[in-house]
C-alpha cells in the first residue's frame, strides 16, 4: 500500500494511475488522514436484453406431441 499527499499525488497522477491499474493499492492523504483510494474501474457487464433473441429459436409443430418410441407406455 502505498500513501502519499494531494500534491505529490497530483504530480504524478499518471504514474499512480498506473500502479492502481496494476493492483498496488494507493491512498492519497488529506490533512494526514486517509482521504481517497484509488482503484481500477471494473468492466461494467451487460445485462441481457429481454427479447434480443427474438426470431432466433424455432419450435417445431409436433413439439408436445408424444414420442413414437414412449407409444408403449401410454
Amino acid at each position: 500500500m502505498q500513501q502519499i499527499t494531494i500534491n505529490k499525488a497530483s504530480q504524478n497522477l499518471s504514474d499512480l494511475i498506473e500502479a492502481a491499474l496494476k493492483g498496488e493499492e494507493i491512498i492519497i492523504m488529506k490533512d494526514n488522514q486517509s482521504a481517497v483510494k484509488l482503484t481500477p474501474v471494473l468492466p461494467v457487464k451487460h445485462r441481457r436484453q429481454p427479447g434480443s433473441a427474438k426470431g432466433m429459436v424455432t419450435m417445431s409443430d409436433d413439439f408436445d406431441e408424444p414420442l413414437e418410441d414412449f407409444q408403449e407406455y401410454m
